[in-house]
């Protein structure tokens, strides 16, 4: 009698030929025989509070080790819970695989328990939605789906798997177990685009490069550090770029960004889109010469035209670039040294005009304090996490990471509640790093139970608060269109002693209110060695310069 094997255990056998030794899930009848395959393949199962925690938390997976994640959740309402996380990866180009569970096939269009059209939801937020037809091909459309999760710039995949096919039993033989079937997503770009580039390169006088996110989703993080010293080009950071570079090195520009997009002569833009973070591509200088490198064609001069786009994998391109640019840029490369210098008295003036606020002893807390303090408190090997508004636009001034893919914030989405589910992925997958995560009282809120589920699996992190009993990137818009009187509608939460909130689960917590104690109390927590949340009290009527200007929205 040959051998058999069920829906469940093929798709914890695809899960494995792909690396996957960890899913982020919570429970429901239609899954569970996914995890009894996973427990037969050593694949991990954390169960979380929420599906939109396990969703959050593959995405973060993905993040930190460059390898897919993957989050299970069951039909119907568990599907719907996991949606922002999905759609918050599909705009941060991660990859991630969502299985949902589905109602019978046999019981189709009949209404059964949380039956819902997975698939037509999931379409317009995913790279590729599939219904799994048959037992027989169940592990043959989970690699399809990685697969397509890495076809051009990458995102994620989402699948349902009806309950007959996930229970059924079927003979081995008739079962394509798909082992090896990777090949290389890393394309080289035209090569006589790198040549024009190498040429802009040669012959531009004041240049400037921003690093963004793609940057470490290719894992160019020396091709790129390579490119700038090599060519003597300043640098900005943006979302996951963040640490290509490390504070203090001589090519390192944060403050001086915007004074560089408008007197460079060329500007290359580096794996990130001209979004709103980027102005739609209008705070760039008309009279510079853009060059846009991206993984996705479709990126390339949308919102605004470009003079030159090279699609392909940024690292290669940038190798390519600064090697066929050899001894052509050497003379202009000591002429930007003024042009360095100039950025650099920029920086300078920007950051001591800041300075006092970064040192206030004001009680309430000077959120600029509190940022300061974390920033501080960072070591090398130290992943920082940001989830929240008003007190996330502070730190994002401010806290610079000490080493690449050590930087993590929700991404273009702007999605509140990621923290707790990236800390957790982070954690998980690196267990030699330190993990810190700021979020706004308003951020935590929304996941915050899941702090539990750091202590039930052991996953030791630092969370500070940064609570102002608000949503206060709302309120002051509020206050700006409708007035004092009606700042407070909607965006007003509790004033939650947040440590005590720590310690009633079995974390280590504690509440500041004097700026002095920040530090102590970090160091406390780290020593701790458990989960951890330390609620800082800041000043509720201080906002950052970014909600001022409401530049979200713009």
């Amino acid at each position: 009698m040959s051998e058999t094997i069920s829906g469940g255990h093929l798709v914890a056998k695809a899960l494995k030929a792909e690396g996957v030794d960890v899913i982020y899930t919570l429970c429901g009848g239609h899954i569970i025989d996914i995890y009894d395959g996973c427990v037969d393949e050593g694949i991990e199962v954390i169960d979380v509070r929420h599906e939109q925690v396990a969703a959050h938390a593959a995405d973060g997976h993905a993040r930190v080790t460059g390898r897919p994640g993957v989050a299970v959740v069951t039909a119907g309402p568990g599907t719907t819970d996991a949606v922002t996380g999905v759609a918050n990866a599909f705009r941060a180009e991660s990859p991630m695989l969502l299985i949902g569970g589905q109602g019978a096939l046999s019981q189709h269009k009949m209404g059964s328990l949380q039956d819902l059209p997975h698939v037509d939801m999931m379409t317009p937020i995913t790279k590729f939605a599939a219904t799994v037809p048959s037992t027989e091909r169940v592990a043959d459309i989970v690699s399809m789906a990685f697969r397509e999760c890495y076809h051009g710039a990458p995102g994620p995949s989402f699948l349902e798997i009806p309950r007959d096919v996930l229970d059924a039993k079927i003979p081995v033989e008739k079962a394509r177990i798909p082992q090896n079937y990777r090949a290389s997503t890393r394309q080289a770009g035209d090569p006589e685009a790198v040549e024009r580039l190498a040429d802009l390169l040669a012959h531009a006088e004041k240049p400037c490069v921003l690093l963004g996110s793609q940057v470490w989703t290719c894992r160019a993080t020396e091709a790129a550090v390579d490119f700038v010293r090599a060519l003597n080009v300043p640098a900005y950071m943006n979302g996951s770029g963040r640490g290509t570079l490390p504070p203090g090195d001589p090519h390192h520009f944060q403050l001086s960004r915007r004074y560089a997009f408008t007197e460079a002569d060329l500007i290359i833009i580096v794996g990130t889109p001209f979004d709103f973070r980027m102005g739609y591509g209008k705070r760039l200088s008309p009279t510079a010469t853009v060059v846009q490198i991206d993984l996705d064609y479709r990126t390339v001069g949308k919102n605004r035209d470009v003079d030159l786009g090279i699609v392909g994998d940024c690292g290669l391109i940038l190798a390519a670039a600064a090697q066929a640019a050899g001894g052509r840029v050497e003379n202009a490369a000591a002429r930007r040294k003024e042009w360095l210098e100039e950025l650099r008295a920029v920086e300078t003036k920007a950051y001591e005009k800041r300075l006092p606020r970064q040192h206030s002893d004001a009680s309430p807390i000077d959120p600029y304090r509190l940022v300061h303090e974390i920033n501080e408190f960072l070591t090398e090997d130290t992943i920082y996490i940001g989830d929240g508004g008003d007190i996330v636009t502070f730190s994002g001034q401010v806290v610079q990471p000490k080493s690449p893919g050590h930087w993590m914030d929700p991404g273009p989405l702007g999605t509140l509640g990621v923290g707790m589910a990236f800390a957790m992925a982070a954690k998980h997958a690196r267990r030699d790093k330190e993990v810190v995560c700021l979020f706004g009282d308003g951020a935590f809120s929304l996941t915050g139970w899941d702090f539990e589920t750091m202590i039930r699996f052991d996953l030791p992190f630092i969370g500070i608060i940064g609570n102002n009993s608000s949503m206060n990137q709302i309120r002051y818009g509020q206050a700006v269109k409708y007035g004092e009187d009606r700042a407070r509608v909607g965006n007003t939460l509790g004033d939650i002693r947040y440590g005590d909130f720590a310690k009633l689960l079995g974390g280590h917590g504690e509440e500041v209110r004097d700026p002095a104690e920040i530090r102590p109390a970090l160091e406390r927590a780290r020593e701790s060695g458990k989960p951890a949340l330390i609620n800082v009290w800041v000043d509720p009527d201080v906002y950052a310069p970014g909600t001022m200007n409401q530049t979200m929205y713009k």
